[in-house]
């Protein structure tokens, strides 16, 4: 296998997406996903609201990490990891070391204070790996989140 990393380009979003997918079923959340790939097009590239990295095995792209900068009041401008995700037949392979070193790097370049990302209490394989690389998980911190429904009252 031979993995190349690389910022994902507008023709990758097909691609994307069904990762993006992917990882709502794993994250047991299989009908969760509005985005579209002409949203991920948009949003990408014209608006350059987020930067995605893939993980390229010959032509077909087997993982990503999707990123954006966030503003702490504390820290400044941050890196915020909004998914990591490798093909299931592909896990375990090394390619999430990839992807995360990538994302490391790119804050790094960015010359940011942070990066964040939220991970899903049971799955337990990512909090080991997160730990064993020196992040620090929040456990006195929830995550909250407005809907749409409740925006639009």
């Amino acid at each position: 296998m031979n993995i190349n990393i690389r910022k994902a380009k507008r023709k990758d979003m097909p691609q994307v997406l069904e990762l993006i997918k992917e990882l709502a079923v794993f994250e047991e959340e299989p009908n969760a996903v509005d985005i579209t790939i002409t949203d991920l097009e948009i949003e990408g590239f014209d608006n350059n609201l987020f930067t995605c990295f893939v993980a390229e095995n010959e032509k077909e792209i087997v993982g990503m990490a999707l990123v954006y900068f966030r503003f702490s009041t504390w820290k400044g401008r941050t890196v915020h990891l909004e998914d990591l995700i490798v093909k299931k037949q592909y896990r375990s392979e090394g390619i999430g070391t990839l992807l995360y070193s990538q994302v490391v790097q790119y804050a790094k370049l960015q010359g940011v204070k942070r990066v964040e990302w939220v991970v899903l209490d049971w799955n337990q394989n990512a909090i080991n790996f997160y730990e064993k690389s020196g992040a620090t998980l929040l456990k006195d911190w929830y995550l909250v989140q407005l809907g749409e429904e409740e925006i639009k009252k």
